[in-house]
């Protein structure tokens, strides 16, 4: 598993930005289906994040559909619709970036989905 750098100091939470990196990868297809992730240690270590961060991230990741943890096996790239489901979840978070850079809000982004969505049936 290939992520790039996390920044610790950016606008995005380095949980987050790890968050989209792995869904963005699954998605991709870069991690397919059945791929073991790294323990959450050694992700950690290798990211220079506290084990917690990416233990949120697995368990988020878990709560999407995106991958599944089998106990002491470790934690897999869940099949199929997941990674359907995460193109999805990258998009609205890409929206959300993009609404919050420029300066509207949670009604203002809640108005445009809504009137996007009317003129899209």
């Amino acid at each position: 598993m290939s992520l790039g750098p996390v920044e610790h100091d950016g606008p995005v939470p380095p949980f987050e930005q790890l968050r989209q990196q792995v869904a963005g990868q699954v998605a991709s297809g870069a991690l397919p289906a059945g791929t073991r992730l790294p323990t959450v240690r050694a992700l950690a270590a290798d990211l220079g994040l506290a084990v917690n961060t990416v233990a949120r991230v697995y368990r988020e990741l878990e709560a999407d559909g995106v991958v599944v943890t089998e106990g002491r096996r470790g934690t897999f790239v869940k099949s199929g619709a997941a990674a359907a489901g995460s193109d999805v979840r990258a998009a609205a978070a890409t929206f959300v970036e993009e609404v919050r850079r420029a300066g509207l809000g949670l009604a203002e982004a809640q108005r445009l989905v809504e009137n996007s969505w009317a003129r899209h049936p």
